[in-house]
């Protein structure tokens, strides 16, 4: 199957609070670094490399460089559009931006993607927290600069984050909203201050957003949505583009950077280049020719059945899976109960009884695909079972405001005869619209209001069609006049952005170490805002206060703990109906690429720690 109009996970925003730092939150315990300076930072003070180590375990350090990887564009993800683009401001909720500009912009420390969430220095040579936890102040490497020459200094990493809390995207601007400043007393030196109800991995966030340069923007509007490409600092910068056909970013050669630990053996590729395809299809025949170089398949269909083409059964072209280490996160039909239909948890607990899983695995998916049960599926932090001691401890002050369910076995979804109309499961679904209010008349399924139960499926690729059309079926059996509506990408992420949508599908990939973005997921603020991922409209004092439990944890066991305590509290809402994960990519590509020989298990650096194989190219004709 095609996992579209839902968030890449690789690009489910860069500069995110995955990267999260170990900072002293209010009655929690110091990290190690507090009070010294140190290269590194982490939630929970451990760092794996030491000072003065000279590359990630996970690279070649000895990779060349040269060559490209053609690649396409991701799914669509936060201010990002699969197929085109009309703006390189990727930082703001207006426009679409092309994939990967993350790419030609530097932070103050980068994520080692083989820690949970520990970040080293890159523009920052170092980082100092207070002894209160209050304030981290940012030692910068005299050498950096931007790309026409110009110095990045500490005014340069000053604009940017206190721009970004006040006209950054609403993903980032919500995430940050706990920094009270950034200042530069002087030209080398950042402090950053907090309001001391701060979350743990905040000021990494802090540290991991891009750097833009403050007398650039003296010139141009930060604001406005321009084809102009933006002054950066990043190890890429924008090359040759075409709108709606492709973009590419180039290597910088000058890189000011190109040495330092953190980068050493990454950034490999001469060009990095995105193609865009209206149609699924369009793009797996683009592989098939040798246009893309590397592909990521979504489709179990294509998967199983379509390698078989010249330029695989002559071994140019391989599959290969590669283990994912990270969350699956949270994939499935997303119910918005800021409408009035899907207000009743019994209504919205009735529409999962009518997806037949077991069914579409085999008939549809070919049997590659687990059931999601959980918001942190393929993680430590999924609830299993009864709950603990521990988490029975943080739901009680709730248990009148929370299901019964709660405080059981944690819910699972209803496992189907596999026939594709379980009517057992149906009958189940019925009783509890019944209970809700609704009946029949005739074939319609009548609500309290008098009117038949009626809703849309909304997305931006036809692919899910051949998914949703026998879910679709199901539902007219209870009475639910249900539709499937495909719109362009552009007004999808309009009508995702605005809330205007009865129920989307999406793809919520989350990381080993929670940090204050899951707020933009759950939370009742973000409920209301505009362009947030609350994308179900959950408005709950349990989930508010268990996301803050969670976020501002002084150890993983408390974190893994609370993010338990959540997951039971947000299956037992029933705010979608859950879909479906693997815990591998599964990609193909020309047989023309360096591989290191460990991938890191939190995330998967293509771009960035590949390189191109010149004897394998030229054997492959590439």
């Amino acid at each position: 199957m095609i996992v579209r109009n839902q968030l890449d996970r690789r690009s489910f925003l860069h500069f995110s609070a995955a990267t999260a730092a170990a900072f002293l939150i209010p009655g929690g315990a110091l990290p190690v670094q507090a009070g010294t300076w140190s290269h590194g930072l982490s939630v929970f003070g451990d760092l794996k490399y030491p000072k003065g180590f000279t590359a990630f375990d996970y690279v070649n350090p000895e990779a060349p460089v040269g060559g490209q990887i053609n690649m396409t564009a991701p799914s669509w993800t936060y201010n990002q559009n699969p197929q085109t683009f009309n703006t390189f401001n990727s930082f703001i909720l207006k426009g679409d931006a092309p994939p990967r500009m993350e790419r030609c912009f530097d932070s103050l420390m980068v994520r080692a993607f083989d820690e949970p969430d520990a970040v080293y220095g890159l523009v920052a040579e170092s980082a100092l927290v207070s002894d209160d936890g209050n304030f981290v102040t940012f030692k910068i490497r005299p050498e950096a600069r931007f790309h026409d020459g110009s110095i990045l200094n500490a005014e340069d990493v000053a604009f940017s984050l206190n721009t970004l809390k006040e006209k950054g995207h609403p993903y980032i601007s919500q995430s940050i909203q706990e920094m009270v400043s950034a200042t530069a007393p002087d030209e080398h030196t950042v402090t950053v201050a907090f309001s001391g109800n701060h979350s743990r991995q905040l000021p990494l966030l802090i540290a991991t957003l891009p750097i833009f340069s403050k007398d650039y923007y003296t010139r141009y509007n930060f604001e406005a949505s321009t084809l102009t490409p933006p002054l950066s600092s990043g190890p890429y910068t924008v090359g040759r583009y075409e709108i709606g056909r492709y973009i590419e970013y180039r290597k910088v050669e000058d890189y000011w950077a190109n040495d330092l630990p953190v980068n050493k053996g990454h950034y490999n590729f001469e060009i990095i280049r995105f193609d865009f395809f209206r149609e699924r299809q369009a793009t797996f025949e683009a592989f098939k020719k040798g246009t893309l170089t590397f592909h990521e398949e979504f489709s179990s269909k294509t998967w199983a059945t379509e390698y078989n083409f010249p330029a695989f059964t002559e071994g140019r072209v391989i599959k290969r899976e590669f283990a994912i280490g990270l969350p699956s996160g949270a994939q499935g039909w997303f119910l918005n109960t800021r409408r009035d239909k899907f207000s009743d948890p019994r209504v919205r607990e009735a529409l999962g009884y009518a997806f037949d899983f077991e069914w579409s695995n085999a008939a549809l998916f070919y049997d590659q695909y687990i059931r999601t049960q959980s918001y942190f599926e393929n993680s430590e932090m999924k609830a299993v079972g009864l709950p603990s001691d521990a988490e029975l401890a943080l739901l009680a002050p709730y248990r009148d405001d929370l299901p019964e369910a709660v405080f059981g076995e944690a819910i699972t979804q209803p496992v189907s005869n596999g026939s594709g109309q379980d009517r057992t499961l149906l009958r189940e679904a019925s009783l509890l619209l019944r209970e809700a209010g609704y009946f029949r008349r005739g074939e319609q399924l009548i609500g309290p209001d008098g009117n038949q139960l009626v809703m849309e499926f909304l997305s931006s690729s036809p692919t899910f069609e051949r998914i949703v059309l026998p879910y679709v079926k199901n539902l007219s059996l209870l009475g639910i006049e249900a539709s499937f509506r495909v719109v362009d990408p552009a007004q999808f992420q309009k009508r995702v952005n605005d809330f205007d949508f009865d129920i989307v599908g999406h793809r919520f990939s989350l990381t080993p170490t929670l940090g204050s973005t899951i707020q933009n997921l759950w939370t009742s603020e973000a409920a209301e805002t505009f362009g947030s991922y609350n994308l179900s409209g959950i408005r709950l004092p349990a989930v508010d206060d268990l996301v803050e439990k969670a976020i501002n944890a002084s150890s993983r066991q408390e974190m893994v703990t609370a993010a338990r305590a959540l997951d039971r509290v947000l299956r037992a809402g029933y705010y979608w109906v859950p879909q479906w994960f693997k815990a591998s990519h599964t990609v193909a590509l020309w047989d023309m690429f360096g591989i290191p020989t460990d991938m890191p298990a939190y995330d998967f650096p293509v771009e960035t720690t590949w390189w191109v194989d010149t004897e394998k190219a030229a054997r492959i004709g590439k």
